[in-house]
């Protein structure tokens, strides 16, 4: 049969005094202390935890249960997730790594009075070609189709005009399906801007 034991009662300092009583620890019953220690204490605290179920009623153990399940379902999910997510952002920095540094390369339009210098150096050149400039495009034109090879070159010299040029054809007319001039070209004239991505 289990012992029974009491904890043993001595009073506090009270709130004026800073020492203990003296006269409670004389009195304090010291063999008491030894009932906490015993093998029977021990025997007393596993009959407790089995008649757990008994006392805290088995909804509240199944309550509880379910609580830890969740909790370590939880734990655990979200370790994974981690780990998977470590995994990825290992991945990216190293595709990152591995991507080349390539310039980025952009049409910038040429300026305008660099365009209109061309245009009047050209115009004695090709006198029966009307030559005009209108901002970064050059027009080309011609009133008969009997210029055509006075007018392919001065297509073809301004494609070549200028140093890093990059010349795009907005229009071009030869013939009866043009609506004014039998012979008409536009040319927009840009220039090539590398970039370096790093700055």
């Amino acid at each position: 049969m289990a012992s029974k034991f009491t904890l043993p009662k001595f009073s506090m300092p009270k709130s004026g005094n800073s020492s203990f009583d003296l006269k409670a620890l004389k009195t304090f019953n010291w063999s008491s202390l030894k009932k906490l220690a015993s093998p029977h204490a021990a025997d007393d605290l596993n009959k407790f935890l089995e008649k757990m179920p008994v006392n805290a009623g088995q909804t509240m153990l199944v309550i509880a249960a379910v609580a830890w399940a969740s909790a370590a379902g939880l734990g655990l999910f979200v370790t994974v997730q981690l780990q998977q997510l470590t995994e990825i952002s290992a991945k990216l920095e190293e595709a990152e790594a591995l991507k080349p540094i390539v310039p980025s390369i952009t049409n910038e339009a040429i300026n305008a009075t660099e365009v209109k210098a061309f245009v009047e150096s050209i115009k004695d050149v090709y006198r029966d070609i009307t030559i005009r400039d209108n901002g970064s495009t050059i027009v080309l034109t011609s009133t008969s189709t009997g210029n055509f090879g006075q007018w392919r070159e001065a297509v073809g010299h301004v494609q070549n005009g200028g140093s890093g040029w990059r010349v795009n054809v907005e229009r071009l007319c030869v013939g009866r399906e043009c609506e004014r001039e039998p012979l008409a070209a536009a040319l927009t004239i840009n220039k090539v801007s590398v970039k370096n991505p790093s700055g």
